[in-house]
């Protein structure tokens, strides 16, 4: 039987009480064996982060995930100040620095945009992926496996049932990360999780 993949899931939202789809998100996976749920802004409201605390926690985990809403095509501050602290020179990158080397990264976003949104002939002018582009190059800098994300679009459209599909699919996604159900060539074929496990 091969071994679940360890998941540690990084929840950054400044305003996790008025998100209904975040709440449903976490609601979803809160409760799988081998999933970590951490929120962030809850741990650190000083943005004073333990990097040691973080360090480890990412060593002892074969996926990381970044949950979070996408603000002004980026995410909120404290995600930032994450990475700057904790994906040090020596541990995340680097000569020295293979500590991450071979873990999978994944973005999961929520966003008031529809999808037709973000396209080249859409108002966001860029896809997604094209927008998520530093979170990928970070991963690759830190020789880490940055995956096609997991996107909630028209969250403000979105009805109790819609929210409720949405975290079913956040379920579905972590789950598959959880058992490695999918080989790196399947990765590259998708921009968007979602269509992985549509």
């Amino acid at each position: 039987m091969v071994p679940k993949q360890k998941i540690v899931i990084l929840f950054f939202h400044p305003l996790l009480h008025k998100s209904r789809v975040n709440k449903e998100l976490l609601r979803a996976v809160e409760d799988l064996d081998e999933v970590t749920v951490r929120i962030m802004y809850d741990l650190y409201p000083d943005f004073h982060i333990n990097v040691s605390v973080e360090q480890e926690l990412l060593l002892k985990h074969d996926v990381i995930v970044w949950q979070h809403p996408f603000y002004w095509y980026s995410a909120p501050s404290l995600l930032k100040e994450w990475i700057d602290l904790v994906f040090e020179h020596g541990f995340a990158y680097g000569k020295e620095g293979r500590a991450l080397e071979g873990k999978k990264l994944i973005s999961a976003i929520t966003t008031g945009g529809r999808k037709e949104a973000y396209m080249a002939t859409g108002p966001n002018r860029y896809s997604m992926r094209e927008l998520l582009s530093p979170f990928e190059q970070t991963g690759a800098l830190c020789r880490m496996n940055y995956l096609p994300p997991f996107v909630v679009h028209g969250t403000h459209l979105l009805n109790d049932d819609g929210i409720m599909l949405a975290g079913e699919k956040y379920r579905k996604v972590i789950q598959n990360l959880r058992e490695d159900r999918f080989t790196p060539e399947e990765f590259l074929k998708h921009d968007y999780f979602n269509d992985i496990i549509a």
